[in-house]
């Protein structure tokens, strides 16, 4: 069955997903309206925000989900730590588990144990917290772009440069949460995947960012393989390169991405199967993922994402070994500039700050 991700931006759709995105664009209009009117009121200061006494860091996106915004945010909270600073993440938390926290902050508590990760609803509560409770230096939004009750010092927009242009329209006719000529108050934009975009469509991002944000700078970023990581916490760097095929799934934003990274790492997947973003697996989708992979010779590995593997939470599944592909966010194209407005906003003085 098609995802309504697939129904809005694949390209060459059939006749009746055509029929279904122009059912649906027609709809974005009161959309735009409602957005229009929303950030209106945070521009005229109808509506407050809140600054919370430390530097603020936001990683955003205009898309809904899929961009490599959790790698994002695990890059930014790596060089911040590196920098010797205190710093807790933010994030709303949707898609919550029974036992707290979502597969995001379970993901982000492998990466950095030692980086608290507060979710709530409410963040401007969340940042009083981590500033006054837990005496935080500064503070990172996970997806926070379209969350503006908190102020910041950057604003960082990742954009996924293989998103279609069907993509670019506004929900729910598209993935769009917010207009292009939003990026007028983002203060850097990073392309993701530009390694497996043309080079035309990255040019052709680019300039479509700096038509909304002239002076914005642009960065290139590509997601790299760090290796496949067993449950609880053994990453193997070499492995994926000793798998020639597997089965894989995953429940995430942009589930042909990750197929496409291990068939891009010459993995050839015999099966794959696809389920909600932040879905919530039960023991009956495991027995049924087991019994999947016992159609199957006992050596075919499962590979999924780490947001999977951290609520399935086991090594095996009915004797197939079961792993996830960790994968970094890398900047590519202008590292240290990026680094150095990073360290700038958070304040710290090898980013020039003060």
């Amino acid at each position: 069955m098609a995802t309504i991700r697939e129904i809005l931006t694949a390209g060459h759709p059939p006749l009746h997903w055509c029929a279904a995105r122009w059912a649906l664009r027609a709809l974005s209009l009161p959309y735009w309206i409602a957005m229009h009117l929303r950030n209106a009121a945070y521009d005229w200061r109808i509506k407050p925000v809140h600054r919370p006494g430390v530097p603020v860091i936001s990683i955003g996106n205009l898309t809904v989900g899929g961009t490599g915004k959790t790698p994002g945010v695990s890059l930014v909270c790596s060089i911040l730590r590196q920098e010797g600073m205190r710093v807790a993440v933010l994030s709303r938390g949707y898609g919550q588990l029974a036992e707290g926290g979502n597969d995001e902050a379970l993901e982000l508590e492998l990466l950095h144990p030692d980086v608290p990760h507060l979710q709530h609803p409410d963040r401007v509560q969340s940042a009083q917290l981590a500033v006054e409770e837990l005496e935080m230096q500064v503070l990172v939004l996970d997806d926070g772009f379209q969350h503006r009750r908190v102020a910041r010092d950057l604003d960082v927009v990742l954009i996924d440069a293989t998103d279609t242009r069907a993509a670019h329209w506004l929900l729910p006719g598209g993935l769009l949460r917010e207009p292009w000529s939003s990026l007028r108050r983002a203060d850097m934009v990073i392309l993701t995947r530009t390694d497996v975009a043309s080079p035309q469509r990255v040019a052709e991002l680019e300039s479509r960012v700096r038509r909304a944000n002239p002076h914005i700078p642009v960065f290139h970023a590509v997601h790299r393989p760090r290796g496949l990581l067993t449950f609880p916490d053994r990453l193997d760097a070499g492995g994926l390169d000793r798998i020639t095929e597997a089965l894989a799934f995953c429940g995430i934003g942009n589930p042909q991405a990750f197929f496409r990274q291990l068939e891009a790492s010459g993995v050839r997947l015999l099966d794959r199967r696809v389920f909600p973003d932040h879905y919530r697996y039960t023991a009956e989708d495991v027995r049924d993922l087991g019994d999947w992979a016992a159609s199957y010779p006992a050596s075919t590995p499962l590979i999924c994402t780490v947001k999977d593997l951290v609520k399935i939470q086991t090594s095996s599944l009915s004797g197939h070994p079961l792993q996830a592909l960790q994968v970094d966010l890398e900047i590519v194209e202008g590292r240290p500039e990026f680094v150095q407005r990073l360290l700038r906003a958070a304040g710290s003085t090898a980013g020039g700050g003060s």
